[in-house]
């Protein structure tokens, strides 16, 4: 019997709707026999071990980090990770101060344009972990100032509107030591987002830093963002180096800007299991 796992998934302890139990019963439903969950920036308290069995589900313990990646805006996930390892905890840390003021200056700049005082508490009470653009977009639309998420991002908050601020980043040799430090192992994301002119040449260089996968398996099909490779094209590279072909859907949750979670599915063998052995587990 084929087993199928979902390697991105986010939960209200970044920008999800839902905690971490309710994802595991949305995936249970979606016929998934493993998930990663994959906050951003930050890994929720109840995720206390690499691998865990919760409500009869294997839930791997990931994190999605911001990255510079050759002068790009990526993001790169950790799987199997000790979630409690100092050099994660030095991370975040690092981060979460980056996201805090980057927040408290997009609040600026949409009460410049509105004319309308918004504290920077409002936007983080929903917060249960890192702070970002949805917590903003959630109030924006509370306010009346967009009909949804989707127009709050389009209108005050993606990259090139008038609330938009940039989020500082580590370079990604320091997210893959992180990762690897703790145990993990290294993909990098959705990497059809990305641009760069020899992508051969910025894989072989991140494998050099410690990569050892890449998301090949995305919703892009139903993603408004452009590509900027071929996906196709990235799979083949991927198997050309040597590296592992992760993916996942990128679900945030019900009512949230992505609710994807079962439109894409990852064969537990060969993928998870040899994610795991890269990494230092120990069952």
């Amino acid at each position: 019997m084929d087993r199928w796992a979902d390697l991105h998934l986010h939960t209200r302890w970044s920008d999800g709707t839902l905690d971490v139990v309710g994802t595991v019963r949305r995936a249970q439903e979606a016929g998934l026999a493993a998930i990663a969950i994959t906050d951003h920036d930050t890994i929720g308290p109840e995720l206390l071990s690499p691998v865990a069995e919760i409500e009869g589900m294997e839930v791997i313990c990931g994190v999605e980090l911001k990255a510079d990646i050759e002068g790009e805006r990526g993001e790169i996930l950790g799987y199997f990770l000790a979630p409690r390892h100092p050099a994660l905890g030095e991370l975040f840390r690092w981060m979460a101060e980056a996201r805090q003021r980057r927040m408290e200056a997009m609040v600026s700049r949409c009460q410049e344009m509105l004319g309308e005082p918004i504290a920077f508490s409002e936007v983080v009470a929903d917060a249960a972990g890192s702070v970002g653009r949805p917590h903003l977009a959630a109030v924006l639309v509370h306010r009346g100032f967009a009909r949804n998420y989707e127009d709050a991002f389009q209108r005050y908050l993606a990259r090139g509107a008038p609330c938009y601020v940039p989020l500082p980043r580590p370079a990604s040799r320091q997210v893959i030591a992180a990762i690897r430090s703790a145990g993990g192992v290294a993909s990098l994301a959705h990497p059809c987002f990305l641009s760069f002119p020899d992508w051969e040449a910025t894989l072989r260089k991140l494998a050099g830093e410690g990569l050892a996968a890449v998301e090949v398996h995305y919703p892009y099909a139903s993603s408004r963002q452009p590509l900027h490779v071929d996906p196709r094209e990235i799979e083949a590279l991927v198997a050309e180096l040597g590296l592992l072909p992760s993916g996942g859907s990128d679900d945030h949750g019900p009512g949230s800007v992505k609710d994807s979670l079962g439109s894409v599915r990852v064969p537990y063998w060969p993928v998870v299991e040899e994610l795991r052995a890269l990494s230092s587990v120990v069952r």
